[in-house]
């Protein structure tokens, strides 16, 4: 069996993570800026839980990706493996995430103390693989935003199927399937990620622990 590469270990985390921390985190969204943007308006008419949560993830995200770049250009002027070092440190966060959530969570109130921190641990690894990603890895489809992965997508299988020229389609083609399959894998990682959530609740965070261990020892990330 052929191994996943790196850009769909990423897209099963993005979505694996970013749904586990919904349900765990009374819908706060660890990876999907706009997400957080919209669920705190919903908060704030709504009076519910997460607001404070909600506000404070938008700068935590800034910061740690503004830390990742500075990380990653320092790392290769000292010619050191950035991606593999970066994913290192995403994968701590995330195992960080997993023993914070299970040894204090539930959490009825996401703007309680050890909520908060569990919500930041979560936020700081994702936006590390969306830094990485961005800087290092550009040449995968994004893991974390599926609207425009969806969009391009589309938008490449109709201009398959309407006939382009033979020196284009190779190159169209093959964007198609990388998106597709980034798509698959990010809906995979939400699917899986809700149903051991009903099953185990916030002990299945652990799978994020694995997939993040296995992105930071791929032979991509060398």
């Amino acid at each position: 069996m052929k191994r996943p590469g790196i850009g769909s270990l990423l897209s099963f985390n993005g979505g694996y993570v970013d749904t586990a921390g919904f349900l765990g985190l009374q819908g706060l969204f660890t990876a999907h800026v706009t997400g957080n943007f919209v669920t705190l308006g919903a908060t704030l008419v709504m009076g519910t839980h997460g607001a404070i949560a909600k506000i404070l993830a938008l700068p935590e995200f800034i910061l740690v990706v503004a830390l990742a770049r500075v990380a990653g250009t320092a790392l290769t002027v000292a010619d050191r493996p950035v991606v593999r070092i970066l994913f290192s440190a995403q994968a701590l966060l995330l195992l960080a995430f997993f023993l914070l959530a299970v040894g204090c969570g539930p959490f009825p109130d996401s703007d309680a103390p050890m909520a908060l921190l569990t919500g930041f641990a979560g936020i700081a690894a994702m936006a590390i693989q969306n830094a990485v990603q961005r800087v290092h890895l550009g040449h995968l489809p994004p893991s974390t935003l599926m609207t425009g992965n969806t969009t391009q997508a589309t938008i490449d299988l109709m201009d398959l199927i309407r006939g382009m020229p033979p020196e284009k389609a190779p190159e169209i083609r093959a964007r198609f399937q990388r998106m597709l399959y980034s798509i698959l894998w990010f809906a995979a990682g939400c699917g899986i990620s809700a149903a051991l959530y009903a099953w185990v609740g916030l002990w299945s965070l652990a799978v994020a622990v694995a997939v993040g261990a296995g992105a930071a020892l791929h032979k991509e990330a060398a």
